[in-house]
């Protein structure tokens, strides 16, 4: 027996041996892709005092996308004008829907396919109440501190400027791309991007298919993803589809006093809360592995171990990143009910009651598997399900990590920044990259500014700024990418 008893332990020791030697090889070859791209620094030598004045005074522009007949959105096409004359005089313009202006800067090669860079010029409000915590006022585009201060800096009037200051410097020093390139500024990107469907389907029209085409949609983030201190610039390849459903129950009424065992409110919360139960399956597939594949890959060993071998520990890591918002958000499709409404008197049975849950779709769903989702999860034949098609949209297409444009992306990047970790990703709200896709082989979706976790509230908050260096590192990212072109 103790023989016997000898030979488990012995064969467990050697098993043990065996998956030790398996971690760990695994881990030693799970490592950053040896990078092909320039890491030496580059500078494109454009005046940065210029674009940071330039800048400064295009936030003084109140193009609030509230209110698209405002004289500041035909004013601030003026100013492009008046602040880049030589891309005025060398690229051809025009302007569509939702004041949004489509620059054309012609090619030497007509048998290659053109690109598009593309920013968006409108801004939010100012959140209401908010204007006395503001350090700077918001639409003054004050210059101090190192930073340009105001609405529109990081979103996304920044970006705006370092691509036409870095064409303004490329043509005055003699530069021709071969292929052509679009410059595209949204004027309605916040409200929906009527003015980027306008894009899409002019260049269609006249028979433009892009080889691909950026936009906004994540930035090179700094100490933002735990347990990483290296940047890592997400170089985004698709995005999320949208849809809201409102959920509907009906009841005769009546007062609160002779209630039924279940009211419309009862039977609605109870939709909900089933909704919050069950998400939407997700996982560790698609583009949601090939990102934390390559993310993965720049952890700590401790950390990486768990990345390199998902063979064994996929159920543990898709519980981690399912137990944090940001990360959460990349696995699935989201579910958020954000607004109730039931009677108007607490004493009052409601008629109806509803619900509105909204979803942000990831690629791997559509919105039909949607609302199936939600008609089997709530289990209800009691409650309608309304559907507007009018503001769903599917997931937008994904572009390849190994597409000449991601290359091309890529290499600016780390031309501009130096070394860093580069990964694909997912864009988890919406931008006009949705609608460019629509005339691109491939679209790609990054601001090449660098932001840290102080930086993420002043999206469409307070305070919102950009700095110096961002600007000229922006610029230079962009001179980068047009050398290539």
């Amino acid at each position: 027996m103790l023989r016997i008893l000898l030979r488990i332990l012995a064969g467990l020791f050697v098993l043990i041996l065996v998956l030790g030697a398996v971690l760990a090889i695994n881990t030693m070859r799970y490592t950053p892709p040896e990078v092909t791209a320039t890491t030496e620094s580059f500078a494109l030598g454009a005046d940065t005092g210029a674009a940071t004045e330039i800048l400064s005074q295009a936030v003084q522009f109140e193009t609030v996308s509230d209110d698209l007949a405002r004289p500041d959105f035909a004013a601030f096409l003026q100013f492009l004008e008046q602040s880049y004359p030589v891309v005025h005089a060398t690229m051809s313009r025009e302007v569509l829907a939702a004041q949004t202006p489509l620059y054309k800067w012609q090619g030497s090669d007509a048998s290659l396919q053109p690109v598009l860079l593309a920013a968006h010029y409108d801004v939010v409000p100012i959140p209401p109440g908010s204007l006395q915590h503001w350090d700077h006022a918001p639409f003054a585009g004050t210059v101090a501190d190192g930073f340009v201060w105001g609405r529109g800096t990081l979103d996304n009037k920044g970006a705006l400027v370092a691509m036409l200051s870095a064409a303004e410097h490329m043509i005055q020093q003699g530069f021709t791309p071969k292929r052509t390139v679009y410059f595209s500024f949204g004027g309605d990107e916040e409200i929906g991007g009527d003015g980027a469907k306008a894009v899409a389907e002019h260049l269609t029209a006249q028979g433009v298919q892009l080889a691909w085409a950026l936009d906004e949609g994540s930035f090179v983030l700094d100490k933002i993803i735990p347990g990483l201190t290296q940047p890592v610039a997400s170089i985004n390849l698709s995005e999320k589809g949208y849809v809201t459903l409102d959920l509907v129950a009906t009841s005769p009424g009546g007062h609160s006093s002779m209630p039924p065992r279940v009211t419309a409110v009862g039977r609605i919360a109870r939709a909900v809360d089933r909704l919050q139960a069950n998400p939407v399956p997700g996982g560790l597939n698609g583009i949601s592995e090939e990102f934390f594949d390559a993310l993965g890959r720049y952890f700590p060993i401790d950390k990486r171990v768990v990345f390199a071998n998902r063979w064994l520990f996929n159920p543990v890591l898709e519980g981690i990143l399912s137990g944090a918002p940001s990360t959460d958000a990349m696995l699935r499709t989201t579910t958020a009910p954000t607004m109730l409404s039931g009677s108007s008197k607490e004493n009052v049975l409601a008629a109806e009651a509803t619900a509105t849950v909204n979803f942000r779709i990831h690629p791997r769903d559509s919105v039909d598997s949607i609302v199936e989702h939600v008609r089997a999860t709530i289990d209800d034949p009691e409650i309608e399900i309304r559907l507007d098609p009018s503001f769903a949209s599917a997931a937008s297409p994904v572009s390849a990590s190994d597409g000449p444009g991601y290359l091309d992306i890529e290499y600016a990047i780390l031309a501009a920044f130096g070394p860093l970790a580069t990964v694909p990703g997912l864009t988890i709200a919406a931008t006009d990259a949705r609608h460019y896709a629509q005339a691109a082989d491939a679209a790609y979706r990054i601001n090449p500014f660098k932001i840290d976790s102080s930086d993420l509230e002043r999206f469409h908050g307070i305070n919102e700024r950009l700095s110096i260096e961002n600007l000229e590192t922006g610029i230079n990212f962009f001179g980068a990418l047009l050398q290539k072109q």
